[in-house]
């Protein structure tokens, strides 16, 4: 398999998104007090580092499978750590914190959205559309973390 020049730039701009979550979602767990949230962070982090890892695949020359996870998100039920009348300043920083990550989730998946006509190859494309319902996976994630809390 070789890639066209458009092809490996998109793959390169791809992997540098996911590497900025996986910046992003280590420096949060680490700011976070909220073991839930520390968990959850750290959990994303995580499975941050597999789409980054695929698109270097990718970039070698190799199209890894998708294991088409559409439940992550589905199957997530959070503990809340916050009551709906608690107004802490802890509470407010990680809504913050939460509803930031669930705004990058979005845009990166509406980059693989996109991103996925560009190529030819039809197991980069079912790679790519497994990745994009990943990202919304974590977004969903996010969101019964704060609606549990009480922040949606």
């Amino acid at each position: 398999m070789v890639l066209t020049e458009k092809e490996t730039t998109i793959i390169d701009d791809l992997r540098q998104q996911e590497q900025s979550c996986i910046e992003k979602y280590r420096r949060y767990s680490r700011e976070a007090k909220d073991p839930v949230l520390q968990d959850l962070f750290t959990e994303l982090g995580s499975k941050e580092q597999e789409p980054y890892d695929s698109l270097g695949q990718i970039l070698s020359g190799k199209v890894p499978s998708c294991n088409c996870n559409d439940r992550d998100g589905a199957q997530y039920q959070p503990k809340a750590t916050y009551s709906s009348m608690t107004n802490s300043e802890d509470k407010k920083n990680y809504c913050v914190l939460a509803t930031d990550c669930i705004g990058t989730e979005k845009m990166v998946s509406g980059t693989y959205n996109t991103d996925v006509f560009v190529f030819g190859d039809t197991k980069i494309r079912k790679l790519l559309a497994d990745i994009q319902v990943e990202e919304q996976n974590h977004a969903e994630m996010l969101y019964k973390y704060k609606t549990v809390n009480g922040m949606a």
